[in-house]
């Protein structure tokens, strides 16, 4: 046994992995710590939310139920709002003149009553464009457990890992601390000194302390972030941040998947089912795990979850998990307006090879696509076009907008039906609500599970009754925005009335006579120059007040020429437009640049285009050019933006002009959509439920041009006198 090391070197090296070792084990312990900072913050931000409401009752709402309690006391001793009860002790209150200690307790048990009622109601709701107090401190709470944890994680590793051994050697190596203890130590003593100082030195320059150190600094600078740093986080990845708050804060968000349409039994078993997630690139909400599963579960289903709730992730994760059970070949029929979006969500959220089965590339990726497995890509189009090999099995077939097969008589109906023979598991997808159109849903889930479809046939006439959503529930399974998105951020929707000038006016009234509806509806953009339309000034200043908010805003018309002349308009400020002449690979390419640019843009879009297959959460503003004919088709538009991820407040903007039909047509439909919500559930009709048809349009050119002729003089300079 020889020692060579000195006393103070096998002290200061003992110290030195001592220090490390103890470090490592408070960042292992850390987690629990993280996650009572998220409860705390959170706790606090509801408390916050139901303070603020509080603060608009009138302490004198205490007497709603004639409780008989002075407010007059109350107020005179400066208790002018529920918040201010709600936040004072009941001995303070007692306190007050007029008050006794019993008034207090009965006053104090009324007021918490309130609170505990709104508690209820309350749910976080995070914007990147309310940054106060308990938002920044929850904010950050959720951001740095969610940084920070990957390297808690390494460090819990490495403490596991080393523990033992690292005790055992501090503790052999004591004797080396100095020259007494020394000389007073056995020999057997000594020579374990001198292997634990050997091995400790090992773990100091190699892989342990190595970790360790990187670990511990990693977490460290994950712990000490500023504001703005864990705000522009959770701009990032605000979807991670409501994942950590769903496992963390369970309710706090108020997320209801809408299970309840399942029976018990049911439910019970596809919660059991197994998602493999090994080569899927995304985090899944819980309400998309319980989706993914149902797909997987019950093999031949239609998925009508509501625009902007992720179907196409959900099918994705399905075919992951399929994957990695062994299965290799999957089929995608689309719309040729969305199959290079399916492209990139495919490369995007999984390790799956997608191949397009489409035009110049159908044949060889075909062939591909047989020889190799991966995703198909295809349109209803191409489906007359493709020979499957009798040998193959396909491990799912995914049929998008599966509306666009309602008619069993249509070809593209029967030649996706003949390509889905090839498949034991089928999904339907459609953001399109059926429970008003049962015929159609009843078509195709007759192709899925006929039993089921039979059974749904005879109760088609209460389509809309929970009964009929349990019966079909095995089969159509749709969930709302409202129901499972109840953390978007507020949207806000603005009617933005622009007053003509002359040209315009003359414009106008020419259009009318001429009994030319679409040209009136096209009033203020159709002027010769458009710097001159009131319509287009108010545009020029809604994308100045988003570029200085650093906002991205997508603009949407009906019109053709419309588009063109607000992408030439806005110049450098526009990334491009979407119209239906664009190719799905320049359509992709506009909205990836849309998307990435870190900058301020602006994206131009028909709305009958740009509100399919589109993700751009990346905007927060949407200007609507003129008021459209099916409401769909705006909710359709505003689901691009307002969907899943989205994390900053959203404007809809409406651009309307004065005295012309744009009145008209939004009042009839504000009357329409009155009258349909009496009976139905706004979120389930149908395109054409509320649709303004050629009737009313009639009836409108009439309306107006009676109203122009009663008034010959004043249209020429000013309609602005004449009430519509």
């Amino acid at each position: 046994m020889k020692r060579e090391f000195t006393f103070s070197e096998a002290a200061n090296l003992a110290l030195t992995i001592s220090s490390l070792h103890k470090t490592i084990e408070h960042n292992a312990m850390l987690m629990r710590k993280l996650e009572s900072d998220i409860k705390i913050a959170a706790d606090a931000y509801i408390e916050g939310e139901i303070f603020s409401i509080l603060n608009c009752v009138p302490v004198s709402e205490l007497n709603r139920d004639k409780n008989g309690f002075r407010i007059k006391a109350l107020e005179d001793g400066g208790y002018k709002t529920m918040a201010n009860v709600y936040r004072t002790p009941e001995y303070q209150l007692a306190c007050v003149y007029g008050i006794s200690s019993e008034s207090a307790h009965k006053i104090k048990y009324a007021a918490d009553f309130y609170a505990n009622e709104v508690r209820k109601q309350v749910r976080i709701t995070l914007s990147y464009d309310k940054r106060d107090d308990d938002s920044t401190c929850l904010v950050k709470a959720v951001s740095v457990y969610k940084n920070a944890a990957p390297y808690i994680q390494g460090c819990s590793e490495i403490y596991s890992k080393y523990n033992n051994n690292v005790r055992k050697f501090l503790n052999d190596i004591k004797p080396a601390s100095g020259a007494i203890r020394w000389a007073f130590s056995f020999k057997a003593t000594k020579q374990r000194a001198v292997d634990a100082y050997n091995s400790l030195e090992k773990l100091a320059e190699g892989d342990y302390a190595r970790e360790a150190r990187y670990n511990s600094e990693k977490t460290s600078r994950c712990l000490n972030v500023g504001s703005e740093e864990v705000w522009r986080d959770f701009l990032d990845n605000s979807i991670r941040f409501y994942n950590i708050l769903e496992k963390i804060v369970p309710g706090y968000l108020g997320n209801d998947d809408s299970s309840e349409i399942l029976s018990p039994d049911l439910l019970s078993q596809i919660q059991k089912e197994e998602i493999l997630t090994e080569g899927l690139k995304c985090e899944l909400r819980n309400y998309q795990v319980l989706g993914t599963k149902y797909i997987l579960h019950q093999r031949r289903v239609l998925l009508g979850d509501e625009m902007g709730l992720g179907k196409t992730i959900q099918a994705i994760a399905a075919m992951v998990t399929l994957r990695n059970k062994g299965a290799t070949h999957f089929l995608v029929v689309c719309p040729a307006s969305v199959i290079m979006n399916w492209y990139r969500e495919v490369r995007r959220h999984c390790d799956i090879e997608p191949v397009v089965v489409y035009g110049s590339y159908r044949t060889q990726g075909l062939n591909y696509w047989f020889s190799n497995g991966g995703v198909a890509l295809t349109t209803y189009e191409t489906t007359s076009r493709i020979i499957l090999r009798p040998d193959l099995r396909i491990s799912l077939i995914v049929v998008d907008e599966a509306h666009y097969i309602k008619n069993p008589q249509a070809k593209r109906t029967q030649n996706t039906q003949k390509l889905c023979r090839y498949s034991d598991r089928i999904l339907f997808m459609t953001g399109t609500a059926l429970e008003n159109r049962v015929d159609e849903m009843i078509s195709l889930m007759a192709f899925l599970q006929p039993d089921i479809a039979i059974d749904a046939q005879k109760i088609a006439f209460m389509s809309s009754a929970p009964q009929f959503r349990k019966k079909v529930a095995p089969v159509y399974f749709r969930r709302k925005r409202e129901d499972v998105l109840t953390e978007l951020p507020k949207l806000t929707e603005c009617y933005e009335w622009c007053p003509l000038n002359r040209d315009e006016r003359l414009k106008y009234v020419d259009a009318i006579l001429q009994k030319n509806f679409n040209m009136a509806r096209r009033v203020s953009w159709n002027v010769d120059d458009i710097r001159k339309s009131s319509k287009a000034l108010r545009l020029l200043e809604l994308v100045d007040e988003a570029e200085s908010d650093n906002r991205k805003v997508v603009v949407y018309s009906f019109f053709l020429d419309t588009v063109h002349k607000i992408y030439n308009l806005l110049c450098d400020k526009c990334v491009g437009y979407l119209d239906g002449s664009v190719s799905p690979d320049k359509r992709q390419n506009i909205i990836d640049r849309f998307e990435n640019d870190k900058k301020f843009t602006v994206l131009v879009a028909q709305i009958q285009t740009g509100g399919i297959g589109l993700n751009i959460q990346a905007a927060s503003v949407v200007v609507i050019c003129e008021p459209q004919l099916k409401p769909s088709s705006e909710m359709q538009a505003i689901s691009r933006v307002y969907r899943m991820g989205q994390a900053r407040n959203v404007m809809v903007y409406r651009l309307l002009s004065e005295n012309t039909i744009d009145v008209r047509i939004t009042d009839l439909l504000k009357i329409k959509q009155a009258a349909f919500d009496a009976f139905a559930d706004k979120s389930e009709y149908g395109d054409l439920s509320v649709e303004i048809d050629n009737s009313a349009i009639e009836r409108i050119i009439q309306q107006e041009i009676e109203r122009i002729n009663s008034h010959p003089d004043d249209w020429q300079y000013s309609l602005g006198d004449v009430s519509i």
